[in-house]
């Protein structure tokens, strides 16, 4: 009996992992909740520009379209291609400190796009679609600078070459991406921050969701904690955003020993994790109040 449970089990995993979506973590249920504490903390003369620039769109708030630059491969193959880049900075091996020419000399790494798509934002000479574009463009980029493997100083893709063994009790919402045998899942490092982190966090509900009521209690718990988040300078600069991450590679231990990790590695992280979103959260509300009063 024992064994016709196990073999059911087996296949309904391979089920999930063969049929399930794109799983959600930080690449939907952060920038979501990035957008969502910054929206919070708009001035009311950008708020309304907010919501004027984003009537058209299903869900017409910084959390409705925090996703947006990460779907263009979907419904804007082309546009995806173009700005593929746009997501990271790539340092020099050993070093966090950034160098336009040798880190970014064509203009297509975070940093600048996040400086280029503010000017677009600035700018009321533009059509409201370009500055509709730029906005949302600009709610996804300030997040994707604050996750520390977005701004990498090793050769390894920003920890997309890392491989990791990753032993975790069964969450299939969240952890369908990869492969799941005997509760340990091979993954690679740069997934674990984009998607596992926060995925893996206990409301007291199960694990949250990108979306709905979930998402809000996430973002509450996160939001009733003292504003500015500690240790955050009330900046604009997207290079410093991006030094501070990198040098968190080193300072924080990100890069795990022997390539193992499980739940207390998850655990232990979390807590930046989430820093790093009410970073990336306040930031951007700075920057959008800064750009939009």
């Amino acid at each position: 009996m024992n064994r016709n449970r196990t073999a059911l089990r087996l296949s309904v995993i391979a089920f999930l992992l063969l049929s399930a979506p794109m799983a959600l973590g930080w690449s939907a249920l952060g920038h979501r909740l990035i957008g969502e504490l910054a929206q919070r903390h708009l001035t009311p003369a950008a708020r309304a520009e907010v919501a004027d620039l984003l009537a058209g769109e299903p869900d017409p708030t910084l959390s409705g379209v925090a996703t947006w630059a990460d779907t263009l491969r979907d419904h804007d193959p082309e546009l995806g291609r173009k700005t593929s880049r746009w997501h990271y900075v790539n340092f020099e091996p050993g070093r966090c400190e950034y160098q336009p020419k040798r880190d970014c000399p064509d203009g297509n790494c975070v940093i600048a796009q996040i400086e280029a798509q503010r000017a677009i934002l600035a700018d009321r000479g533009k059509t409201p679609a370009q500055r509709r574009e730029a906005l949302k463009f600009l709610v996804h980029l300030v997040g994707d600078v604050h996750q520390p493997l977005h701004a990498s100083n090793r050769k390894d893709k920003g920890g997309n070459d890392f491989q990791v063994s990753l032993r975790t009790p069964l969450a299939p919402e969240s952890y369908a991406r990869d492969r799941y045998v005997d509760g340990v899942m091979g993954t690679n490092l740069h997934s674990v921050w984009d998607y596992y982190i926060l995925g893996s966090a206990d409301l007291g509900t199960g694990m949250p969701a990108a979306r709905g009521k979930q998402m809000q209690a996430y973002a509450d718990r996160l939001g009733a904690l003292p504003w500015p988040p500690r240790d955050t300078a009330a900046t604009t600069d997207a290079v410093a955003w991006a030094e501070e991450s990198c040098r968190l590679l080193d300072s924080r231990q990100i890069y795990p020993r022997q390539h193992r990790m499980d739940s207390v590695y998850l655990d232990a992280h979390r807590a930046l994790a989430e820093q790093r979103v009410r970073q990336a959260a306040y930031r951007l509300a700075g920057l959008l109040n800064a750009t939009l009063n």
